[in-house]
């Protein structure tokens, strides 16, 4: 059977772990299951498509705690909460810091399955988008300092005129140097760059 993705559980209540873990088993997902969140830190290894699925409260170092941990770590794990018994406060401290869903014990194996799953879509497009970024910063070391300004304004929706009238360039001058940074960034047109590159930073 192919894994559908990975489950990290963490829940202090032996009887909770192995259900769950055994439900979501059969189910296709990979499981990870811990009896605290410090066996987490110390354990856990990252993998995508992931999620999180936290107990709020737990001795020691509860599931905010946790969250607030991965958070330092820029560990960014969608995470959804398991509680019988939580505080206003702790759960929009939860949802400030990203918790995507919040099951309020007993809930349905429905219930589970589906926060689980847009978990899952959520960290592989976060992974994806990571991996395009790591592409873009590479592609963009390859291209010369001139190229990299001519870049810089393309990303902006500059076109040719604007480009010579801002730089001094011939146009013709400026249209070598675009075609070499779509050349370069390995994709066709000005649109295509703009989408490839959508959250990079120059800075």
């Amino acid at each position: 059977m192919t894994v559908k993705g990975h489950v990290f559980l963490v829940d202090d209540d032996h009887d909770i772990r192995f259900h769950l873990g055994d439900v979501l088993r059969q189910l296709g997902y990979g499981v990870a299951d811990h009896a605290s969140a410090a066996a987490f830190l110390q354990q856990a290894k990252s993998v995508s498509p992931a999620v999180l699925v936290l107990d709020m409260r737990m001795p020691q170092m509860t599931g905010l705690d946790l969250q607030k941990a991965l958070h330092a770590q820029d560990w960014p794990l969608p995470i959804i909460y398991m509680s019988g018994d939580s505080q206003n406060q702790e759960i929009i401290d939860a949802m400030k810091l990203g918790a995507i869903d919040f099951l309020w014990k007993p809930f349905t194996q429905l219930q589970m399955v589906q926060a689980i799953d847009k978990g899952l879509v959520l960290d592989a497009q976060r992974h994806a988008d990571q991996q395009r970024l790591k592409r873009v910063a590479s592609l963009y070391e390859g291209l010369s300092p001139r190229e990299q300004s001519m870049f810089a304004l393309m990303l902006l929706g500059h076109g040719n005129k604007d480009i010579a009238a801002s730089t001094g360039l011939m146009a013709d001058t400026v249209k070598k140097h675009r075609a070499q940074v779509l050349t370069k960034m390995q994709v066709d047109s000005l649109s295509e760059l703009i989408a490839f590159c959508k959250g990079f930073s120059l800075d």
